[in-house]
């Protein structure tokens, strides 16, 4: 059996789509209920629904086998796991954003607001700048228009928001999407199944 966390929500529901063409349905998850598991014994396979940011926590700590998280929980968590594949849903990016006439006087420290600590940390000693980071778990995007920070960053999608709050993207960081990610030791114990379930799926996607 192998055990799959999926993030709830839309993108779940269509990687959950990707899983079922490849062969591996399971119909109840279908079904309308508050059911957070689901099982389909006769193709060996158990899926549940968990909060997005919670999916690598289960796979690292081996309640799940695999699961679907993206790029950005694994950029700022760094779980030991291994990413087996993009499955290219959820496209999206992590960039810098600062009002439109925002100057960045590298003399001063720069003031980056943020819920990404650790990307946000990484990306600016790769640049040598010094930053002075304001963890915020809310919307991001009013602390440059308050003053409280100089730059934010955070999850791009279609940059809406940041229009209309007369933000821009002054920098992109990396991009992001859902990626299948695998605990280590249900990899060498189920090195078989996981492997021809992710090229089942990889054979789909492309």
């Amino acid at each position: 059996m192998i055990n799959v966390a999926l993030p709830k929500g839309r993108l779940g529901e269509k990687i959950y789509d990707i899983f079922e063409k490849a062969g591996y349905e399971c119909p109840s998850i279908k079904e309308p209920n508050r059911k957070l598991v689901f099982e389909n014994a006769e193709k060996g396979v158990r899926y549940f629904w968990v909060k997005p940011s919670d999916v690598s926590i289960y796979v690292e700590r081996g309640a799940a086998d695999i699961g679907v998280c993206g790029k950005d929980i694994l950029a700022e968590y760094a779980p030991e796991v291994y990413e087996l594949l993009d499955l290219k849903k959820g496209v999206c990016k992590m960039a810098v954003a600062s009002k439109k006439d925002f100057y960045d006087d590298r003399e001063t420290t720069l003031k980056v607001a943020t819920k990404f600590v650790r990307v946000a940390k990484a990306f600016y000693a790769s640049k040598g700048r010094e930053i002075d980071v304001i963890k915020l778990n809310g919307s991001i995007e009013i602390a440059p228009i308050l003053g409280l920070s100089d730059v934010i960053v955070d999850i791009v999608e279609t940059g809406a928001t940041l229009k209309e709050n007369d933000l821009e993207v002054v920098e992109t960081i990396f991009p992001i999407s859902a990626r299948l990610i695998a605990n280590k030791s249900a990899f060498k114990f189920k090195t078989e199944e996981i492997e021809t379930l992710t090229q089942k799926v990889k054979a789909l996607l492309d």
